[in-house]
């Protein structure tokens, strides 16, 4: 590991006064968390010895820095592991991307993410298999595993399988997803795990909608509580509506 001294990168934020956020520990080493400024925009950043791996005590306090700076302001959160080598670096990359971070803070101005897992429940997810054809006769059927037809009857059952939990997806979708995504600035739906998550959303929540819209996670769940349980968590750092890359060419 390298042990250059360099400047870690937190978020973003809009003030032109220097600022301090306590301290934070990043490689076992504590130091002061402060602000440099280009016009007024602001990053937040401490001074870090070596490359920052992803270690479970580096990756809780970069996002406890970021959760304890959006208690006062709207940021703009950078991704785990940004680091630069002097001030100089961090300035250019700010005049760099200085238009860029007018336009994300217009669109994460008084913003929040909020996320939704929609969990299946066996007993539901049971029941649902059953009330398919193919499915069900084929968790009561005989099988003969050693029958050279039986493996292409797998076949047809991986592809029923799919097309089963792929179903469930698209109803949690269009019941859920799109029923929240009326009371959200914005959403997005990350990757499931088959059979185990239906639908795992970000949304991109304004505070001033932030009643209504836990009303309506609360109204959804009393539908679907006896078919999934709902992991409702927030409210994050905007990160799955941020696309910055801090880089410095050359």
């Amino acid at each position: 590991m390298s042990t250059q001294d360099g400047v870690y990168i937190f978020c973003a934020i809009r003030e032109k006064e220097p600022m301090k956020f306590g301290t934070v520990t990043l490689n076992d080493r504590k130091n002061g968390v402060y602000t440099i400024h280009y016009h007024h925009v602001a990053v937040v950043v401490s001074k870090v010895k070596g490359e920052v791996l992803p270690t479970r005590n580096n990756l809780m306090a970069h996002q406890q820095k970021i959760s304890e700076v959006m208690k006062q302001y709207s940021v703009i959160p950078f991704s785990f592991g940004n680091v630069f080598n002097s001030k100089n670096d961090v300035l250019l990359i700010m005049e760099h991307l200085f238009e860029e971070f007018e336009k994300l803070f217009s669109q994460l101005e008084n913003k929040m993410e909020v996320g939704l897992k929609v969990i299946p429940k066996k007993v539901w997810l049971e029941q649902e298999m059953n009330n398919n054809a193919v499915l069900s006769e084929w968790k009561t059927k005989q099988k003969d595993h050693t029958h050279p037809a039986s493996f292409y009857d797998q076949i047809q059952l991986g592809e029923e399988a799919q097309h089963f939990i792929l179903q469930l997806e698209e109803k949690a979708a269009a019941e859920i997803f799109e029923s929240l995504l009326e009371l959200a600035e914005a959403g997005k739906q990350n990757k499931t795990i088959p059979g185990k998550t239906l639908l795992n959303a970000a949304f991109l929540v304004d505070t001033t909608k932030e009643e209504a819209f836990d009303k309506k996670v609360n109204d959804l769940y009393e539908i679907w509580k006896d078919k999934a349980e709902f992991k409702y968590t927030g409210p994050w750092p905007a990160y799955n509506f941020v696309n910055i890359v801090l880089r410095i060419d050359g």
